[in-house]
């Protein structure tokens, strides 16, 4: 009888183990895609750390600063409408860029991808992923008074307790910003 409980038990563990492996990997080759998608980002908006430079190629307030009933906020909203409008997604050209004010300063968080749903839809059966990452769908009327989109942020320059492809950021807020003085 022991000899036959020491074999469940031994099969308990092997299996255990092989299930641990197989999770491991699996989160081990999200965090990878997920890395991949944050070092674009920093390499292709570095430039925009400065908000004259991000003006210069296009982008302009969209909104002022977003924050909802969840804690933290969006940030403040830079958008490239040419880009909104193309109905493509570059993970090397992203849509908007996500600001904060403080102190009269202003500080690149991250970005969102953001592409019209009726543009993507009419050339692809599945909604868009970019570097593994399934974009949010945002149905019409919303918010913002534009057509339904689907929309991924990523935090590549402040770090997200919610996570890197939350909405909202609990670090992130909007007390400091005026329209007036975005810059």
């Amino acid at each position: 009888m022991n000899r036959k409980w020491m074999m469940i038990i031994s099969m308990v563990v092997l299996l255990a183990l092989g299930v641990t492996a197989v999770a491991l990997a699996s989160n081990l080759r999200e965090e990878a895609a997920s890395r991949k998608l944050i070092d674009i980002v920093r390499a292709s908006t570095e430039q925009y750390r400065n908000v004259a430079t991000a003006e210069a190629d296009g982008y302009g307030l969209f909104h002022g600063c977003v924050s909802g009933a969840q804690e933290g906020a969006m940030g403040i909203h830079m958008v490239n409408g040419d880009l909104v409008g193309d109905g493509a997604l570059d993970a090397t050209r992203p849509e908007a860029l996500l600001y904060e004010s403080k102190d009269g300063r202003m500080s690149l968080l991250g970005v969102e991808y953001v592409v019209i749903a009726e543009a993507w839809d009419a050339a692809h059966d599945a909604p868009p992923v970019l570097e593994g990452q399934l974009f949010n769908f945002v149905g019409s009327p919303n918010r913002y008074g534009i057509p339904a989109f689907y929309e991924l942020h990523v935090w590549a320059w402040r770090s997200n307790t919610a996570g890197l492809f939350a909405d909202f950021n609990p670090k992130v807020s909007c007390r400091d910003y005026t329209a007036a003085g975005h810059h």
